[in-house]
């Protein structure tokens, strides 16, 4: 399950870590299936009713036991005290827990944007977005710090929620270095499909990481679909089937994206970062970034607001 899904309690009880506070971009979020919000859960390991998916980078530490998956249509067990990656675009269900009666599971959710515009992961940006699943070394994560980013995370305090990203994009840029363990192969690294939906997905990747590599320059669905070789109709079809968004909504949003952080990281002016961000005039800059945050990027700097 996703934050999107839990249900909030009537009441609190005394003591309990108040609810994260609304973040400004929570309406950047609210729409779609393509990205979810960036959440983070702690919670008894439980049986899924049916395979969902979702828009994130998803995260599972369970503290004991093991947990059976079926992950898009194959069988995966993912065991306890080791940090597992995979898109959650990938149709994914549990469908069996072994030993973890008393054991607790940690879930963190990382937008699948905000994934794609971290920098410096190389071939572990293909793996996941190629549909492989991942078992990070201990020398990269371990339960004190995921139970720190819980707490970071239930503090209702959003620098604190923003620290804690920055922190799991240091961690990717780790497992990119020393390694990973694969306990499923990406379908760009396996020649032969691993299910119906593979050659697919295959060519979804391809487009996605075109678009991220050249988001600064004129993009044109006729040029991305050149790439991998497909009918531009066939090739728009496709990316919004598997990344439920269209081609041209997404490559607006990782420009989004790729100006917030100009803006939070730099000192650069607004009217270049719309340009660096790949945007052809600041009229539409302005227009998509309001429609996005609701406020104008100058706001956004000024107030700090993450």
């Amino acid at each position: 399950m996703t934050p999107q899904q839990i249900t909030p309690s009537p009441g609190r009880a005394a003591g309990r870590a108040p609810r994260p506070t609304p973040r400004s971009d929570r309406s950047f979020y609210a729409s779609g299936k393509a990205f979810g919000r960036f959440g983070i859960r702690s919670f008894k390991p439980q049986i899924m009713a049916e395979p969902h998916t979702h828009g994130h980078i998803e995260f599972n530490w369970l503290t004991g036991g093991s947990m059976d998956y079926v992950f898009d249509g194959g069988p995966l067990t993912v065991g306890q005290n080791r940090l597992v990656a995979f898109w959650a675009g990938i149709p994914h269900q549990t469908v069996g827990l072994t030993g973890t009666d008393l054991e607790k599971q940690l879930n963190i959710y990382l937008p699948m944007d905000a994934f794609l515009e971290m920098p410096q992961l190389g071939r572990l940006t293909e793996t996941l977005m190629g549909g492989g699943v991942i078992q990070l070394s201990p020398d990269c994560i371990g339960l004190e710090t995921l139970e720190r980013w819980h707490g970071d995370y239930r503090s209702g305090n959003a620098l604190r929620s923003d620290l804690v990203r920055s922190e799991i994009g240091t961690m990717f840029r780790r497992a990119a270095i020393v390694g990973w363990d694969t306990l499923l192969p990406a379908w760009v690294e396996k020649s032969s499909a691993r299910s119906r939906t593979a050659s697919p997905v295959r060519y979804v990747v391809r487009m996605v990481r075109h678009i991220v590599e050249n988001i600064t320059d004129p993009l044109s669905v006729d040029d991305i679909a050149k790439t991998v070789g497909l009918h531009p109709n066939y090739a728009t079809n496709l990316f919004t089937k598997v990344m439920h968004i269209s081609i041209q909504k997404f490559v607006i949003r990782m420009r989004l994206i790729r100006a917030r952080s100009l803006l939070f990281d730099t000192d650069m002016a607004v009217a270049n970062i719309a340009f660096q961000a790949g945007f052809s005039s600041q009229t539409q800059f302005y227009e998509h970034f309001r429609k996005a945050y609701g406020m104008t990027p100058s706001h956004m700097r000024e107030n700090r607001i993450f």
